[in-house]
């Protein structure tokens, strides 16, 4: 098993090869540099960056490298499959509610730094434009974009998948998981879940295959503004962090990207709700943590539970 760990799109990441070859670990060195790639490609926190050159023409065509063109298809077929729960569209209310710079300049900065005004106007997101022939993408006149956790499970999805030609392959972007295939010999990857209450514990283990995990949550991403606490889950009924009795959500499906929009849907939506959403959804596993310290399972995720505690 040969690993490599790095800091990129504000988490910490981690690439997991199950193969020892000089090829492997050769692959695995240059794994950084491919998220430094799609981080420049990507990040709103970087001015230079061509999702902000995107931002910034706003009411124009920009033609637009293979790479954001896809993650931000990606955003809004996540967008549809949503019913509009989990949108790229967000970024003003985001701003507004402080997170208008990278998380780590949030903590070490406290809450006293002025905030910008977001503006009152709600513009909806089937008014993006794809022309996929010219790789052209057309926002309408005063929309920007944050494509957040979207980017992180796609950029785990993508790694993943040029890894796994070297062998069975598990890319951690920041919870956001990405695994090509049970481990060599046909065992299980083993990959914990998080209790959000007591940060050295652990709700569950689970044992596995080839699928994609995500873990979405209010528990860290959070930070004090105006005296209030705040976090960067957006409800985008009220346009303000969603109002939710779970504390985290952890879904599996098929792939990292589907598991990221899920777990946002009923973290949003909340305990009851979101159960009641994934029982309509059955392609989805979930493990649901609720703020009062309550556990809820939903679909086939109990089959996945194992009693191995050798985890990434």
């Amino acid at each position: 098993m040969l690993k490599i760990e790095f800091r990129a799109m504000g988490c910490h990441i981690a690439a997991f090869v199950d193969n020892e070859s000089s090829q492997a670990a050769r692959a695995l060195e240059q794994v950084p540099g491919w998220f430094e790639e799609w981080e420049q490609v990507l990040s709103r926190f970087r001015p230079e960056s061509e999702l902000c050159a995107l931002n910034a023409s706003a009411g124009k065509a920009f033609r637009a490298s293979e790479v954001l063109f896809t993650v931000i298809q990606t955003a809004l077929d996540g967008a549809r499959a949503s019913s509009g729960l989990v949108l790229p569209t967000l970024l003003e209310p985001l701003e507004k509610a402080g997170y208008n710079r990278s998380f780590e300049q949030i903590v070490g900065e406290g809450d006293d730094r002025p905030q910008e005004q977001a503006s009152s106007r709600y513009i909806p997101w089937e008014e993006i434009r794809l022309d996929e022939t010219r790789m052209e993408i057309h926002l309408p006149l005063g929309m920007r974009l944050d494509l957040g956790g979207v980017a992180k499970g796609w950029a785990a999805q993508a790694a993943c998948l040029r890894l796994e030609v070297l062998g069975p392959a598990l890319v951690d972007a920041g919870g956001d998981i990405a695994i090509s295939a049970e481990r060599t010999g046909g065992g299980p990857w083993t990959v914990a879940v998080a209790d959000p209450l007591q940060a050295s514990e652990q709700l569950a283990f689970l044992g596995l295959g080839r699928c994609g995990v995500a873990t979405s949550g209010i528990d860290f991403r959070r930070w004090r503004k105006e005296g209030r606490w705040n976090h960067h889950i957006i409800d985008p009924r009220t346009l303000e962090p969603a109002e939710t009795d779970l504390f985290s959500v952890t879904v599996v499906a098929a792939d990292a990207v589907r598991a990221e929009v899920a777990a946002k849907v009923v973290l949003i939506l909340g305990g009851e709700a979101g159960l009641r959403w994934l029982e309509a959804h059955a392609e989805f596993s979930a493990l649901l943590a609720f703020q009062d310290g309550r556990v809820e399972h939903a679909g086939a995720i109990q089959d996945l539970f194992t009693d191995q505690r050798e985890f990434i």
